[in-house]
């Protein structure tokens, strides 16, 4: 039985090695990846991402343990962390899993962690690989937690089909909550530790925030009075994101999570939305993989001395960045000595 046939099969040694080729973009983990594609799609990719401190971990770990627990219908669940990579030495700690001890132990639960290695958006470029192969082993729902580093943190919008944005109170400024940015890509927001002082103001930046985007009155001013009116229901294939409060440490509110979640994955396929995450998904893919091999074969037709001229003349001010680019693909690195 080869590798991808033992993955098919659900067979966990043979899933925790293949990732390990993925993640080290192995020729053998590639030919897998090729035989196991046509048996994906059918899993619900779920992405949290939040600033640091917001207890994502406990929340992953609260939400797969009512999957696995309080559901009739017992779903089988793979978790992949995406911890942060030192600039310095390129070491990760890779410690979500300390958050996960309840999950030790359950047959029906694969926690992948894997380091960023400086990929910003808080995603690692395999990333779209694992959910892969996990899709192709047979797990219902994939939970993808990003590293954690804030407003930049919307590539996971990207891979997931339901995007949970964690917020915590006490964290600082709630006007850093309504930025732009993390909470445009939002399909579910989660105030997270609502035990906590200040969940009121957090919830009701967040609502705010939501209002603007999809206002429920509307206001006329009618000979010097301002009139406050109903707006018309909104169109049924627009999704406004609700908000959920968790006390992730005792379990606070996570029925309550997950219901929002079927009601948004309920919601993509009625819409159409399901199809159309998945075709932007393959084609943002499909054009990192282009890039990287692009890049590659370039780096294997250009002499390594001829490259190094070019840069110099960069680093020297001869040339801008733009004509080194342009000289090295001309393949003329003689000009503007």
């Amino acid at each position: 039985m080869t590798l991808s046939q033992s993955v098919l099969a659900g067979n966990r040694l043979s899933i925790a090695r293949l990732l390990t080729q993925v993640e080290n973009d192995s020729p053998e983990g590639r030919a897998a990846l090729v035989e196991l594609f046509p048996h994906t799609g059918k899993a619900h990719l779920i992405g949290v991402t939040g600033a640091p401190g917001t207890g994502k971990s406990s929340l992953v770990n609260q939400l797969t343990l009512y999957y696995r627990k309080q559901l009739a219908a017992r779903k089988k669940i793979a978790i992949i962390a995406v911890d942060p990579s030192s600039p310095f030495t390129g070491g990760a700690v890779l410690g979500d899993r300390v958050r996960m001890r309840d999950l030790s132990g359950d047959e029906g639960v694969f926690i992948r962690s894997m380091a960023s290695r400086g990929s910003v958006g808080g995603l690692a470029q395999p990333t779209a690989s694992f959910t892969q192969v996990f899709d192709a082993a047979g797990f219902d729902i994939i939970i993808i937690e990003t590293v954690g580093a804030g407003q930049s943190e919307v590539d996971i919008a990207k891979l997931a089909h339901t995007t949970i944005v964690v917020e915590a109170p006490g964290l600082g400024d709630d006007i850093q909550a309504i930025k732009a940015g993390i909470l445009e890509i939002a399909d579910v927001l989660v105030v997270n530790k609502a035990d906590r002082p200040g969940v009121e103001n957090t919830e009701r930046a967040l609502r705010s925030t939501l209002e603007l985007a999809h206002p429920t009155k509307r206001i006329f001013h009618h000979h010097g009075q301002t009139i406050s009116i109903d707006a018309p229901e909104t169109d049924a294939n627009i999704w406004i994101p609700p908000i959920n409060k968790t006390v992730s440490t005792d379990g606070k509110g996570i029925p309550e999570l997950a219901d929002s979640i079927a009601k948004h994955s309920a919601h993509l396929r009625q819409s159409g939305d399901w199809a159309l995450r998945d075709g932007a998904r393959l084609r943002s893919e499909l054009e990192a993989v282009l890039q990287e091999e692009l890049v590659n074969h370039f780096f294997e037709r250009v002499q390594k001395a001829e490259y190094e001229s070019v840069v110099d003349k960069v680093l020297n001010r001869n040339i801008s960045p733009y004509e080194a680019v342009k000289l090295l693909l001309n393949g003329n690195t003689e000009q503007k000595k």
